[in-house]
């Protein structure tokens, strides 16, 4: 009464060998690297505007130009541990900041650090979720500072 299926089941082809996979633990190496590198962009964004020299006054309020100098770098090495030794291009920081693009970018900082904090977390990484705690509290500092302002 029925004929038999002809055709590979869907679910056979997914596990087929030739198809490349990754375990878990990759799968969170690169997402975290990919949050991390992110991070680092943003970092290297709001240092150019801290190190700003137009004559005026550094635009950055919150982390200090050293501070932040000092956590692309820390992030820079994380980024590479976690790809097999390969540092991240560094972007190339866009000119002049207005105080929104600024806050914007203290609150794109703090959220990509959130998101690294969540994969490390997951990943039961140290070094990285010390890290990303550590740079979300620097980022949540200015804009409590302007939130009582």
């Amino acid at each position: 009464m029925y004929e038999p299926i002809r055709t590979k089941s869907v679910h056979t082809m997914a596990a087929a060998p030739e198809i490349p996979h990754r375990s878990r633990e990759q799968e969170l190496d690169i997402r975290l690297a990919g949050q991390l590198t992110a991070l680092l962009t943003v970092t290297d964004e709001l240092h150019a505007l801290a190190t700003r020299t137009d004559g005026g006054a550094p635009q950055v309020a919150g982390p200090a130009a050293a501070e932040l100098a000092t956590a692309a770098e820390r992030i820079a090495e994380q980024v590479a541990r976690l790809s097999g030794g390969h540092y991240p291009l560094r972007a190339e920081p866009t000119d002049g900041g207005t105080p929104a693009r600024i806050e914007a970018l203290q609150q794109r900082a703090h959220t990509l650090a959130g998101n690294a904090l969540a994969v490390a977390t997951s990943r039961d990484d140290t070094a990285a979720r010390e890290l990303a705690a550590e740079r979300m509290a620097a980022h949540a500092a200015p804009r409590r500072d302007l939130a009582t302002a």
